[in-house]
């Protein structure tokens, strides 16, 4: 059942006549983050950096080898969802968790962050999904997931009223490899589209690119409206030096956002390029800095402000990030804003 604060938010839509702001859909994990020296990745063969699709065997060894730790909700779009929550927006997300613990715990704080989520949980196949995320000294994190239910979202998955309430459908690249979750996407794609809204895609990782740059091409020049890449991915996706990249993304997306780490970030469009400067922060840990890049962006873009300005709020959202330990902010973005 649909807790109280979630059926406000939708019945305010309902009756005010505007829309939800974002609806985000994605890998459902349960994040545990651990700071470890760097001799650690070494030792467990880790790709440093990198997203890692692991097996349950392989989690549990990692979970056991692995310090103390924290434990919360996670996934990357529900990392911007969450954002575009503490923003004030109003948000939502799809995905999929199982009928046991860390599925009640997801829903549950995925609620108490003021996203509508409703996605009833499996009662049967694979366990909740999680991700073990390793975090060296210099702040780079090293993902390994397993991805349980969430990776099992299929068309019947899509809420068809969520997505056709929202001004924007996120998609998280992360999910993109059974064949059920692509033809989720397709489906929410042509809901969002059929109902006159937008669709925004992440590249997430540069191996999902390699893995589906055959699919994600003729994707994200037919389907996709909003692109949100960071330079490595982008440049994967098209094969070439960034700056024609960028010129290949202004011809084939309406809104292209790629981040630059350090040096900020652009935003692409038909009609030029604004440069986003960082906001400045002493780096603690990076994970969820593009997630929460894209909330700050796309909440900014919901609410039809100025793309300079979208960029803002990405670049404050992504520094409330990183400047600690863990993937979503330490406190309301809206009080940041």
């Amino acid at each position: 059942m649909t807790p109280p604060a979630s059926e406000q938010i939708l019945r305010d839509v309902r009756d005010d006549g505007t829309a939800l702001d974002v609806v985000g859909i994605g890998n459902a994990l349960v994040d545990v983050l651990s700071h470890e020296a760097d001799d650690f990745v070494a030792t467990h063969d880790l790709v440093k950096g990198a997203m890692t699709l692991i097996e349950p065997d392989r989690a549990t060894q990692l979970y056991e080898a692995m310090g103390p730790g924290i434990e919360v909700s996670g996934g990357s779009a529900a990392n911007t969802i969450a954002g575009v929550a503490s923003f004030g927006g109003r948000a939502a997300y799809l995905g999929k968790v199982h009928d046991d613990q860390l599925g009640v715990v997801f829903a549950h704080d995925m609620r108490a962050n003021g996203v509508v989520f409703r996605s009833p949980p499996a009662t049967d196949g694979p366990p909740t999904g999680r991700c073990l995320i390793i975090v060296t000294p210099d702040a780079e994190r090293t993902l390994n997931t397993y991805l349980g239910a969430s990776a099992y979202f299929s068309p019947g998955d899509v809420d068809a009223e969520l997505i056709e309430l929202s001004r924007y459908t996120f998609l998280e690249g992360y999910l993109f490899d059974r064949p059920e979750a692509k033809a989720a996407y397709r489906t929410a794609s042509e809901i969002a589209h059929g109902a006159g809204r937008k669709v925004a895609l992440t590249l997430s990782d540069t191996f999902c690119v390699e893995r589906h740059i055959d699919e994600w091409r003729p994707l994200v020049a037919d389907q996709v409206d909003v692109l949100f890449a960071n330079d490595a991915e982008l440049r994967a996706l098209y094969g070439i030096h960034l700056d024609h990249a960028v010129d290949r993304a202004r011809d084939e997306v309406e809104t292209t956002c790629v981040t630059l780490g350090p040096e900020g970030s652009l935003i692409v469009t038909s009609e030029g390029i604004v440069e986003v400067p960082p906001h400045p922060v002493e780096v603690v840990d990076t994970t969820g800095a593009g997630d929460l890049y894209a909330a700050g962006v796309l909440h900014g873009m919901a609410k039809g402000l100025p793309l300079a300005e979208c960029g803002r709020l990405g670049s404050i959202a992504a520094s409330a990030v990183i400047g600690h330990t863990g993937a979503r902010p330490g406190q309301s973005l809206a009080q940041l804003a």
